[in-house]
């Protein structure tokens, strides 16, 4: 997620941090540098000049040039921009005070709107809301299955036309009223979409919002078209009005253009990134969490937020003791490899972490993807005794073990040192001043 443009701050703000004392003539080359960075983005040129004029007014004042850290100044300046660029605060969903809430999601096709549509279902059920999903495009029958195939997966009940050529604000109507009888907290609207934008498509939805009165009317944009997503999204503020966008495909936006501009051109909120195919990858937008991983500062709050969605407490209690008590057995250790898989892609959970794409520049994400594979291969190629007693792994059976999981026996000797190396550390974390020294640690790391 916005690799290149992460990747050319990370420089950016080594450099600015490299420097003991900063002249207005350091800012400013460093400030070209951002304004290049921003354009090569796809960031709108007005955006980029207006925020660049901010930050070299801040930037370049007494208190900053001559305090003891100009440097790291001069970044949080940078950072506390682009977080007002992108919104500030989160934005939350507006919620109905009399339920059902109403969602109405709007978009061109080919943007993942329906299956936007699913993730958020999911959202609101795993937060113990019942939902209802309205099919409200009867011109496409393979949508309106694919929401079907989504609702059943979901156990989420979907509203459909019970005969062919039924008109979608008529559906929207009945959907509302079928939610509003039965009980349900959030009926999500899933309307028609379009190749481009048309003034049959614009009617029709302007004709749903005012039948429905949606609390909230979301576009749902590719961030991978850039400045596009941007005009598109002006256009749908104009003429039917949004309270908010949710950007799909941001996994495979490298530059961010859309992130960056759209609060700032249409006024309008991010509230979700769509970041992968499945159900779960649905993440609230935060501005400031955003800006830390623009800025390669990692984002630790939203790793420890998706490590509570996956861990369960009481394992996670259990894990906590063995620690302490220095007890971590190899099956603990691919129990964790297991929860780590749970809460995505290695390149996701790194994006995360304070200096975590550097991390992933260094091993390479591929090779990192391996490596994990290969440990678990191993472990699960031992008994279950030699899982939880790694000093019976004597020479024959760590051949035995190199021979089952398809590896050599220099893997194995290389897993269990790196196993007992992580023993070790987790003792000393456990220890007096661990979590003081894990910090140090992790600031060295930004």
């Amino acid at each position: 997620m916005l690799e290149a443009l992460s990747a050319k701050f990370d420089g950016i703000v080594k450099r600015l941090r490299g420097h003991g004392i900063l002249t207005e003539a350091t800012v400013t080359e460093a400030l070209k540098e951002v304004r290049l960075a921003l354009l090569e983005a796809d960031v709108n040129f007005t955006i980029v000049k207006e925020f660049i004029e901010r930050v070299r007014v801040k930037a370049i004042g007494q208190d900053v040039l001559h305090s003891l850290t100009p440097g790291h100044q001069v970044v949080k300046i940078v950072w506390d921009e682009l977080r007002a660029l992108m919104g500030l605060q989160q934005a939350g969903l507006a919620l109905s005070a009399m339920p059902p809430t109403i969602m109405m999601m709007v978009g061109l096709q080919g943007a993942g709107k329906t299956t936007t549509c699913g993730k958020l279902a999911r959202h609101f059920k795993s937060n113990g809301k019942r939902v209802l999903l309205v099919a409200a495009d009867p011109r496409r029958p393979a949508a309106v299955e694919q929401l079907v195939t989504l609702g059943a997966q979901l156990d989420v009940p979907v509203y459909r036309a019970e005969s062919p050529g039924a008109d979608a604000v008529s559906l929207c109507v009945e959907g509302v009223a079928r939610g509003r009888a039965q009980g349900f907290d959030v009926v999500i609207l899933d309307t028609g979409g379009r190749l481009h934008i048309d003034d049959d498509l614009m009617n029709e939805l302007v004709a749903i919002r005012a039948k429905t009165a949606p609390q909230e009317v979301l576009l749902v944009a590719d961030a991978m078209i850039g400045q596009d997503a941007v005009t598109m999204a002006g256009q749908f503020d104009r003429q039917v009005g949004l309270t908010g966008v949710i950007l799909t495909k941001v996994e495979g936006d490298a530059r961010g253009g859309a992130v960056l501009s759209i609060k700032a051109v249409t006024g309008k909120p991010i509230k979700f990134l769509g970041t992968g195919e499945k159900l779960d990858a649905l993440e609230p937008f935060h501005p400031d969490r955003m800006a830390s991983r623009i800025l390669g500062m990692g984002d630790v709050l939203s790793l420890i937020e998706k490590a509570q969605e996956t861990v369960d407490r009481d394992q996670a209690e259990v894990m906590a003791r063995k620690l302490r008590e220095n007890t971590l057995t190899l099956e603990d250790f691919r129990e964790q490899l297991r929860q780590v898989n749970k809460m995505g892609s290695l390149e996701k959970v790194l994006e995360m972490l304070p200096g975590g794409q550097r991390l992933k520049d260094a091993v390479g994400e591929a090779k990192a993807e391996r490596e994990m594979a290969r440990t678990a291969a191993i472990i699960d190629s031992m008994t279950l005794r030699e899982r939880r007693d790694h000093t019976l792994l004597n020479g024959s059976r760590r051949k035995r073990v190199a021979v089952g999981s398809g590896t050599t026996v220099q893997d194995v000797n290389r897993l269990l040192k790196q196993y007992l190396e992580a023993r070790k550390m987790m003792k000393m974390l456990a220890g007096q001043g661990g979590r003081q020294k894990f910090a140090r640690s992790m600031r060295m790391l930004s």
